[in-house]
């Protein structure tokens, strides 16, 4: 019983594995999506963001904006093209951990509540890209791929 079991998962698991490239292109759709509206509001209200920044205690708010709202205008192109993927994951992910230290962490969890659950998922997303790459649907693929 148990074997065939897991005869079937494991063909399951291997029909699984041709939508795994899909998947990525999806999160990093999502992902590019979900940072531009914050990016454009951090250039268009530079001053007040820099502002607000030195509210949260950030300190060198003016070089922490520019820099943030750079990452993020930076990566809503580079992950719609799948490009150099796991080297924007990463200045994206202290962002959100920075997110949620400074910004979230003392609403609790809960998005109602402005709680850290979005920046803590784009956190692990971004760990999703940064370990697994772009997938195939990249430009990542086309130009960095091993020959075989």
């Amino acid at each position: 019983m148990f074997s065939k079991f897991r005869e079937f998962y494991l063909e399951f698991s291997v029909l699984m594995n041709h939508f795994q490239s899909f998947s990525l292109l999806f999160l990093r759709l999502a992902l590019a999506y979900g940072f531009y509206e914050p990016a454009l509001t951090k250039w268009s209200n530079f001053s007040a963001t820099v502002e607000w920044f030195t509210q949260l205690g950030i300190p060198f708010a003016s070089l922490i904006t520019f820099l943030t709202a750079s990452f993020e205008i930076v990566a809503v192109l580079l992950l719609s093209l799948g490009l150099f993927t796991r080297f924007i994951s990463i200045p994206l992910m202290i962002v959100m951990l920075s997110a949620i230290l400074f910004v979230h962490i003392g609403n609790g969890f809960s998005v109602g509540e402005n709680g850290f659950e979005i920046p803590l998922y784009y956190f692990i997303f971004l760990g999703i890209l940064l370990s697994r790459g772009a997938g195939k649907f990249s430009l990542d693929f086309l130009f960095f791929k091993k020959e075989k």
